[in-house]
Formats: structure tokens, sequence, C-alpha cells
């Protein structure tokens, strides 16, 4: 027998001797499989002598000890701080749970003091200003064994400085300024609000409808700031870089009445962003790669201000560890950036097969809200600012023409659509534009995808050689933006087979887009209720 504490028995007895003991480790007695953890009885003890089973490993908690379950629940209890919740415990853990969405206030301190307390009792948390959506576990409490000493207990709790919590996102309006040199594409210009605003939107805040346009010069853009009612955030995204203090965005936020707090972060990417103040709102000149959805240097400063947080220069400068952001979110060097937000993304509509999973209606055709399911895709492909999208029709080819209605398309028949999915995307492809850097294959049955996800996905494509994939809670969806130097591979493809099959064969960008309509398709009448049922019926 060992005595690893007072406090606590573990070691190997007699079955007759486990009796109000834990098991330590899964025991077979029999052909019967006893789980670790399981608290023996007396009738147990009877069932391991009768199947020949001579020592069990338990443990045995003592008088001044405290159980697995209760001490986590106990420590979890003084580190629940302000919206963070604590789960039931199990096996001697406590998760804890972000109660809103918003960014997780962690003091390292705190954390350090409580794992210094005793080996057996641990706390593992999420690094601090990390955002998290509501459910988010946002810390983990492990006791190591059965039960710990009430004193080193004690001690866990006493050492709590700083409870854990998360600073909520709120509602915040925010304007965007864009500045133009010629040569600026109003195409640019689109999917930077595209992107700025879905990214604004996942924080729970809101950008003002549409966006100003100045000339790319200090006193033109100094006059817009002016004329910008006060009580938003103001966000200058500028036509170049900016390099200098005296340089146009800095030197017109001066010009306006504004002040500088910082030029610069240690932040890549990021470097080059903008933090002032004017009339006490907060102005942020973007950085270039603000135009991209891949997280950069404006994400830390924006998500702070979504959290009710000031953000200071001392903030900024404080952002050098950790700043060197993963390479999985900025793949390519940056002399790609401008390749990047210059490439022409179009879409290719898959509305010709035969919808045998519905019956004798066409899915397509099926009414959502007041207008067909296929009309829903093309409708988001116009709001996301990209180019009139190829149309591949087949099964039921005149009404599902005359369901496109009005909206600008280049409409196509695949006479081989019977053959399966890879003759409709074929005809999509070698129909779309010369100009078509690359293009999203959009599924026509898929109604939900919002226009905010389309450009999003359109904005990430760096160069022909790019394939981008939407993601939302881990899990991958469609549509899939696939490069031009992948096409001749998608035309090969036979049978009733999609692009998706060629995914594990390719370098993948995935994009987190925080959209559930990337998973939602039409296949089925069930399918079809579950949408009109759960979203009202219209966009």
């Amino acid at each position: 027998m060992t005595h690893a504490d007072d406090d606590l028995f573990f070691g190997a007895v007699d079955p007759a001797d486990a009796v109000d003991a834990v098991l330590a480790h899964a025991t077979f007695v029999g052909t019967t499989r006893w789980a670790k953890g399981r608290r023996l009885s007396v009738a147990d003890a009877s069932v391991a002598r009768a199947a020949g089973v001579t020592s069990v490993t338990v443990a045995r908690a003592g008088p001044g000890a405290v159980g697995e379950d209760a001490a986590a629940t106990a420590l979890a209890s003084r580190l629940a701080g302000s919206s963070v919740v604590a789960a039931a415990a199990a096996h001697g853990r406590v998760n804890l749970i972000a109660a809103v969405a918003g960014l997780t206030r962690v003091d390292p301190a705190t954390v350090d003091a409580v794992n210094a307390v005793d080996e057996r009792i641990t706390l593992g948390t999420l690094a601090p200003l990390t955002p998290v959506a509501a459910g988010a576990v946002v810390a983990t409490i492990k006791i190591i064994p059965f039960a710990v000493p009430g004193r080193v207990l004690a001690a866990a709790c006493a050492a709590v400085a700083q409870p854990l919590g998360v600073a909520p996102f709120v509602a915040r309006r925010f304007v965007l300024i864009q500045t133009r040199l010629d040569g600026t594409s109003d195409k640019l210009l689109a999917r930077t609000d595209a992107v700025t605003r879905a990214r604004i939107a996942r924080l729970g805040g809101e950008l003002a409808d549409g966006w100003t346009e100045c000339r790319h010069e200090a006193a033109t853009l100094a006059a817009a700031l002016a004329a910008i009612p006060r009580g938003a955030t103001l966000l200058v995204a500028g036509a170049s870089a900016t390099a200098d203090r005296r340089d146009v965005v800095p030197a017109a936020i001066v010009a306006a009445g504004g002040r500088i707090e910082r030029l610069g972060m240690p932040v890549d990417p990021g470097n080059l962003l903008v933090l002032a103040e004017l009339d006490g709102q907060p102005v942020i000149g973007l950085p270039g790669c603000a135009r991209s959805p891949k997280r950069n240097g404006f994400d830390l400063v924006l998500e702070r201000l979504a959290a009710g947080l000031a953000v200071t220069a001392r903030d900024i400068a404080a952002m050098g560890s950790g700043g060197l952001l993963p390479e999985a979110e900025r793949p390519q060097p940056r002399v790609a950036t401008k390749a990047a937000v210059d490439m022409l993304v179009g879409a290719v509509v898959l509305a010709a097969g035969r919808s045998t999973r519905m019956g004798a209606a066409n899915k397509l055709l099926a009414i959502l809200g007041d207008r067909p399911v296929v009309a829903h895709a093309l409708d988001a492909i116009a709001a996301a600012g990209l180019p009139p999208p190829v149309v591949v029709v087949g099964h039921m080819a005149d009404p599902v023409r005359a369901a496109v209605g009005a909206q600008a398309a280049d409409i196509v028949f695949a006479p081989d659509f019977a053959d399966g999915m890879s003759r409709s995307l074929a005809a999509g492809l070698a129909a779309a534009p010369a100009a078509w850097d690359a293009a999203l294959i959009v599924l026509g049955d898929m109604p939900r995808v919002d226009a905010a996800t389309l450009a999003m996905i359109a904005a990430a494509v760096r160069d022909a050689s790019t394939v981008v994939v939407p993601v939302t809670g881990g899990r991958r969806g469609n549509p899939v933006a696939w490069g031009r130097a992948h096409w001749p591979r998608l035309l090969a493809l036979r049978g009733d087979t999609g692009a998706r099959a060629l995914l594990d064969t390719v370098v993948v960008d995935e994009v987190e887009v925080g959209d559930c309509g990337i998973f939602a398709d039409v296949d089925t009448p069930e399918a079809l209720a579950a949408l009109v049922g759960g979203s009202g019926g219209a966009r």
C-alpha cells in the first residue's frame, strides 16, 4: 500500500477492503468492464471476489480531503467572474464558459499563482483578449487525483487575485471613409466595404450604409472627416499606405482637429495602422491588409473597441509579443497584396441538376419567401459586388431561365447535364469570361449564403493558383473559389463528381465567415421546410 498524502489513500487492496473507495483504473471483472471512477459497494466486493479478482487499485479520501469534482467546483466558483459561468464537474474537470460573445479577461499572474500552489490542481486558459463566442470554453480546471487535501484547495482558491471574465462585444457604430487615386477601381472600394462590414458584424457592431469617398488628398480628406456626424468610430481606408505622420491620412486627421495617438504597430500583417482621436471618437487609419478578411492588426484594435476597451499607444506598443501572426493567416508574402486586391473573381452557378431527391418538383424553383430558391443565390452574388455570373441550366432549363428573371447573368445550357455535376461545372467554366482570375462555384440550391460571405471569399483570392474555402465553427462549406490555374483539372472531371473532389489535392486557404448558410442546401422537401421554418422564408 502507498500513501501519497495523509488525506488520500491510493493503492492496491483486496476487494473486501475497497468498499466505498473509488476504482482508480478500469478493471475487468469476469467479462464485465468496470470503469475508472466507480465507487465500489459491498455487492461489488462480493462480485469481484467471486470472479477471482484478488486485488483492485483504489483511491479513498480521508477526512481532510475534498473529492475531485467538489474541489474543481469550489475553485471554479472563485474563478468565474463577469460573463463567465462554470459547467458541471465531471471526472475532476470543470470548464468555464463564456456567457456572452466578447474578449477574454485573463490575468496571467493569477493563472500562474493557482498553478504554483500544487501539481494536483491545474488551470488552463485562453490567452488574454482572445475573441470568443457565447458558449466557448475560456478555461478548464482539472484536479489530477481523485481528491486533494482541503488545505491545498484553500490555498488555490486564495491565489485567485483576479477572476476570469469576458468583456462583451457591444453595439457600436462605425463609418467608413475611402480615398481614391487615379486607377483606384470601384470594385476595390466595394470589396473593402463588404469585408469591413462583415468584420464589424461579427463583433455585433454596425457599419453605416455606403461609404464616404474622396480624393487621396489631405485637405479633401480633412473636410470629409469634419463633415461626418459625431458618435461613431471613423475608419479611413487610404488609397495609398501611410508611411509618415505627415502623410495624407494622419495629416488630414490633424487638419480636421484630431490627434494622432500612434502611427505603426508591432503586428504583422498590420504594421501601417494609424490610431487617432477626433472630438472624443476613435479614428483608425486602416492598414492595406484590412482589405482582406484574413486576421491582421486591425482586428486586434477593432475587437478591443467593440468590447468597450480603450486602446492607447501603450496598448499597441505591448502587442509585439505574439504580434507576428501565423503564416496560416497570411500564406503569401506582402508583395502579393496588391495582386490579391486586383483579382477578378466571378461566380459559376450550377443550376442544371435533375433534383431527384425532391421528387417531381425542381428544388431550384421552390419558393422561399417570395422568390425561387435559385434567385436567392443570384441576389447574393449581385449584392456582393461580383460581376454577372455564369448560370448553368439543364433539367427544366426554360423554367430555371425564367426564375433568373431580370438579374444580370450569362445563361449557358449544358447538353450533357444528365451525366452528372462534372458536366455542368465544365460548361460553366468553359463559358467564364477570359478576364476572370478565379471562379466561385456556387450551388443554386444554397439560398442562405450571405453576400458578405461571397465578398470575403472573393477578397481572399490572391492569385490564379488560390483555392479558398469558407469555414464556420471549424466546418468547411460552400461555395469554394478556384483560381484559373486549377480549371483544367476541374474540366477533366467526369460523372457526378464536383470540384470538392479535388480539395484534398491542393493547398487551401480557409476563411472564417461565421455564416451557417454555407451548409444549408435544399435537397429534399424536408430541407426546404426546415429553411422556411427556421428563417421566416426570406433572406
